[in-house]
């Protein structure tokens, strides 16, 4: 089995980031963590977070960049992913009060798209990633479906984030196995630290071997039962365990 490198989703560690983005990023590396996927820069700006995680020797899996950033200053975020090296944005959210029919959640889709489409072309992939919310259904399909539905896969990938497919009904394996070739970055969470929670991770583990095309498995924590660091370094010591690293 070929394992694939393991990142940390750094709103883990908000905090922290924000109180010395360097410093936190060196626990990181230090963890053992092959890289980051970004969600700001702490109290840096993006060229001092560039040096911040070449010298924790951390590569960039990917950026979250909310929508309105995504929409006013496309370039900037453009600019930015290209000095940091990376290949991935993914927006991270979407107000649930939007999900009101089939045709909001296809313009939705078709929003998105037209984003993923300029990335594409400077030779960035973008993914949406979902909470609870659209993985509920709406007219006979979940919204991620029909957002997804709108979409050319080569302009619109999904970020599956497990734990939330799993809260709002939907399977995750089942999830991966329909749409795992258009997965290229999965966040795996559970309730506080992996393992101890109610996702399946052999039953996702599986769907992610069987599939293949994740280039990326990251690590997301919103709740813990230790310090936000600890917590992270359990998660990867959990993915050693289960034969992921």
């Amino acid at each position: 089995m070929k394992k694939t490198p393991i990142a940390l989703q750094l709103w883990s560690v908000r905090d922290d980031m924000r109180r010395d983005f360097a410093t936190t990023v060196a626990a990181v590396g230090k963890i053992g963590y092959h890289g980051v996927e970004l969600a700001g820069y702490g109290n840096l700006d993006v060229k001092g977070a560039k040096a911040a995680l070449d010298a924790a020797q951390l590569r960039v899996a990917g950026m979250h960049v909310g929508f309105p950033l995504l929409r006013s200053d496309l370039n900037t975020v453009i600019n930015d992913a290209l000095l940091l090296g990376s290949r991935h944005i993914a927006c991270p959210s979407w107000p649930a009060v939007q999900f009101i029919s089939a045709a909001a959640c296809e313009r939705i889709g078709e929003q998105l798209a037209d984003i993923g489409r300029t990335l594409r072309a400077v030779g960035i992939t973008f993914s949406f990633h979902n909470h609870a919310p659209e993985a509920k259904t709406v007219e006979g399909r979940t919204v991620f479906d029909w957002m997804l539905g709108a979409a050319a896969p080569r302009d619109l990938k999904a970020e599956p984030d497990v734990y939330w497919l799993h809260v709002g009904g939907c399977a995750p394996e089942k999830f991966l196995r329909d749409y795992g070739a258009r997965c290229p970055l999965i966040h795996l969470k559970d309730d506080k630290e992996l393992g101890l929670g109610p996702v399946d991770f052999k039953k996702v583990f599986a769907a992610i071997d069987d599939v293949g095309a994740a280039e990326w498995l990251i690590v997301e924590q919103e709740a813990y039962n230790h310090t936000p660091l600890e917590s992270v370094r359990l998660c990867f010591e959990q993915l050693k365990t289960w034969g992921r690293v």
